[in-house]
């Protein structure tokens, strides 16, 4: 029974020896490995061999970025306003060994230095820039607390203020000038529109008196190309009548003068065929053409002028 217990007891030391021995270090984080107190090594991923009472690990880092969620702290702003900023911080360990032994409590160091960092930049900026710079405010922290944790193996990769929060009174008033700029938006809107509308509308009567203009000039012209040629037609028809009535004219005078000619007509015939004449173109309303009486002896010597030519 004794020699069972012997060997039970032997188990477990070795057991517990290998268990000292014998460490795994997972992915994402490394061991600080310590001998006789005095730091020996960085232990990264992988099956870790310890000595016994020797070695021991000091601390279990894990190299993952973390986030560090800082109480909404009270910070007077430049134009003497207390608020409440609630901030996060983004932050990785670069160097384990100096995150161990360069800071006791890394975690509240670099809370610490957030509060005070906030404090110092807020503190220099008025009320409304708060607001609007909330990217420049989280871009000079994040600049400020890396240089500062830097000998701590720290990076911070980025620092976002999640609220800001101003006193009840000062709410109220935002609250109000934002409403008074939402009615003047809506007013200078509501303007701009009521404008691009008449402007719009005269623009579209603008070009409607414009086609209309177009379109009566355009029939103007039209009238009058089409009087124009109407004119010309009825002239050209006039004259076209004309010419032929003055042609019918010189052939009936071309038969009167020769059938006169081939009658051998005397002084006494001459004269009377010339009053009979002058007697039709009395009755005429046409336009009268009048010959002295005397041109009736010109007729008359047609018939001597007959017999010269038959001689």
């Amino acid at each position: 029974m004794d020699t069972v217990i012997g060997v039970i007891v032997i188990l477990a030391i070795i057991i517990f020896i290998l268990a000292r021995m014998i460490k795994i270090v997972t992915q994402s984080e490394v061991l600080i490995i310590e001998r006789l107190g005095k730091y020996l090594k960085t232990a990264d991923a992988g099956v870790l061999f310890l000595i016994p009472i020797f070695d021991h690990v000091r601390a279990r880092v894990d190299l993952r970025e973390k986030t560090m969620d800082v109480q909404p702290q009270s910070v007077i702003t430049k134009d003497n306003v207390t608020i409440k900023i609630d901030t996060v911080v983004f932050y990785q360990i670069t160097d384990a060994k100096r995150a161990v032994y360069e800071i006791q409590n890394l975690q509240a160091g670099i809370k610490y230095l957030t509060t005070t960092t906030i404090r110092d930049v807020v503190g220099k900026m008025d009320l409304d820039s708060t607001f609007s710079s909330r990217e420049q405010i989280n871009s000079q922290l994040r600049e400020i607390l890396d240089i500062a944790t830097d000998k701590w193996g720290c990076k911070i990769n980025r620092v976002e203020i999640k609220d800001i929060d101003p006193p009840k009174d000062i709410r109220e008033a935002m609250e109000k000038q934002m409403n008074a700029e939402r009615t003047k938006r809506a007013v200078i809107l509501e303007a701009e529109g009521q404008r691009q509308s008449a402007i719009t509308i005269a623009e579209g009567q603008k070009e409607s008196l414009i086609l209309q203009a177009d379109a009566e000039k355009e029939s103007n012209i039209r009238r009058a190309e089409g009087e124009k040629q109407a004119r010309i037609l009825r002239a050209t028809g006039e004259a076209e009548a004309i010419k032929a009535i003055a042609e019918a004219k010189t052939r009936e005078i071309e038969c009167v003068y020769g059938a006169i000619k081939n009658a051998d007509p005397n002084d006494k015939l001459v004269q009377l065929k010339a009053l009979e004449a002058l007697e039709e173109i009395s009755k005429g309303e046409a336009n009268k053409v009048f010959i002295p009486f005397d041109a009736t002896k010109a007729l008359a010597s047609l018939g001597s002028m007959k017999e010269i030519t038959k001689e």
